[in-house]
């Protein structure tokens, strides 16, 4: 689990703690993403209270039905009202004193004194009790000062999810589910318009910091333990930029050209459309478009830091009247909005705030956007499909779809060996992603 360094006694730090349980509450009571929540709870803390309570949340948040299982079983009655955000507070003592290398005695008192902070002073001796009766049950700690959560039938996935996995990937479901709830590793682009992948490990190695390259995304680095990103060598300056592996593969099965009139759908926050700015000079202005304009604010900064351009549409990029002027397009990145199962263990609230039934919504969603991009692509030009989903309905299933709709429309396999690429959490040390790459007919 995560390692926290901590000097906490007598109740220090409980304001990590009370910021943990508000954002958890937002999240499971709310419905609000843990991204948006935590820096909201967070917003006045110190920077090392900050990374704590971030530690404390996401993890709370992969292994939520074994920790909601031993909290319940020590309640008289559920917590409700007023009285939830409790709930989650234990939940925050509960992960603390399995997974977190801080000292019990610290955990509980800092724990307890959050009571106060949350509004709930005459329910500090509630807290105090179930969290040391937590502790007198609990197994001794390793090493390490964790412990062995009890183990949960689902591996603290819902049962949609565990059944969809286990339907969609028989032979790799175990390892999903296990990846799914692991801390991801930390993957930086190194932008070669300042430097090549080599040149910059050898950056990274003088500044201390461990690291490796990808055997096949050729601007992809992994390094062995994550840094905050003020001590990347140029991170400022646009010399490096942190996106996961799978997902720097688009530039290279978009397979663009200089010359190409190029389109990247859904595009917040920017990571794949800085990507192929940094390795084509462009003869035409890309074009990017994303509906959401808080998330395409992203994508400006980020275009900033880099000093790069690109022409930026806020709209719904289905709806092409709005936005399209026209002239068709040799290459289009459609990112496809999709259910992110391919991205848990960096977002572990797509477990609970994610349904079944946004599965069936979102497939018609992708069916209609690619629909609706194909008019605007040339004959002879190609579109990539891409998802952070590894569900076949978002993906493979999808694309077979759309192939029997379109007769105009046929399938560039990735490799000789493989007509779609779907890669899973964990493989390559990367997230879950899926390729395919469609051309129309001239």
């Amino acid at each position: 689990m995560s390692r926290q360094k901590n000097s906490e006694n007598g109740g220090q730090g409980a304001t990590s703690r009370a910021a943990a349980a508000t954002a958890l509450f937002h999240v499971l009571e709310k419905g609000e993403s843990l991204s948006a929540a935590l820096p909201h709870a967070t917003d006045k803390l110190s920077d090392a209270d900050k990374r704590l309570a971030s530690a404390i949340s996401y993890g709370v948040l992969r292994v939520l039905p074994s920790l909601n299982k031993m909290v319940g079983a020590k309640l008289d009655k559920p917590l409700k009202g007023k009285l939830k955000v409790l709930h989650y507070l234990l939940l925050v003592g509960a992960y603390q004193l399995y997974c977190l290398r801080i000292k019990d005695h610290a955990a509980v008192s800092a724990t307890v004194e959050a009571a106060r902070i949350l509004g709930k002073r005459n329910h500090k001796g509630l807290v105090n009790g179930i969290l040391r009766q937590l502790l007198r049950e609990a197994p001794a700690a390793d090493e390490s000062q964790q412990r062995e959560l009890p183990v949960d039938a689902m591996q603290n996935h819902p049962r949609w999810l565990f059944d969809a996995i286990q339907a969609d990937h028989p032979q790799q479901a175990s390892d999903i589910l296990t990846e799914n709830n692991a801390h991801p590793p930390m993957w930086l682009r190194v932008n070669r318009r300042f430097f090549n992948r080599d040149d910059y490990l050898r950056q990274l190695e003088d500044s201390g910091i461990a690291a490796e390259g990808d055997t096949l995304a050729g601007d992809a680095i992994r390094l062995h333990s994550p840094v905050p990103v003020e001590r990347l060598p140029g991170f400022d300056r646009g010399h490096a930029s942190v996106q996961d592996r799978s997902a720097q593969l688009a530039a290279d099965y978009l397979n663009v050209k200089a010359s190409h009139r190029v389109l990247d759908c859904c595009a917040a926050p920017g990571g794949k459309l800085l990507h192929l700015l940094e390795r084509n000079d462009f003869e035409q202005p890309v074009q990017a478009i994303d509906i959401d304009a808080k998330r395409l604010e992203r994508v400006d900064e980020n275009l900033e830091r880099a000093g790069l351009s690109a022409v930026v549409h806020c709209a719904d990029v289905a709806s092409t009247d709005d936005w399209w002027d026209g002239e068709q397009f040799d290459r289009i990145l459609l990112d496809a909005p999709c259910s992110a199962t391919g991205v848990i263990r960096r977002h572990p609230d797509i477990k609970w705030l994610r349904r079944a039934e946004d599965i069936d919504e979102l497939a018609q969603l992708q069916s209609q956007i690619l629909n609706s991009l194909w008019p605007l692509l040339k004959p002879g030009g190609e579109l990539l499909y891409a998802t952070c989903s590894i569900l076949s309905q978002e993906n493979q299933t999808q694309i077979e779809s759309f192939l029997k709709q379109q007769s105009g429309a046929s399938l560039i396999p990735i490799d000789e060996k493989q007509k779609t690429l779907q890669l899973l959490p964990g493989e390559h040390n990367g997230d879950g992603f899926f390729y395919a790459r469609l051309k129309k007919v001239e």
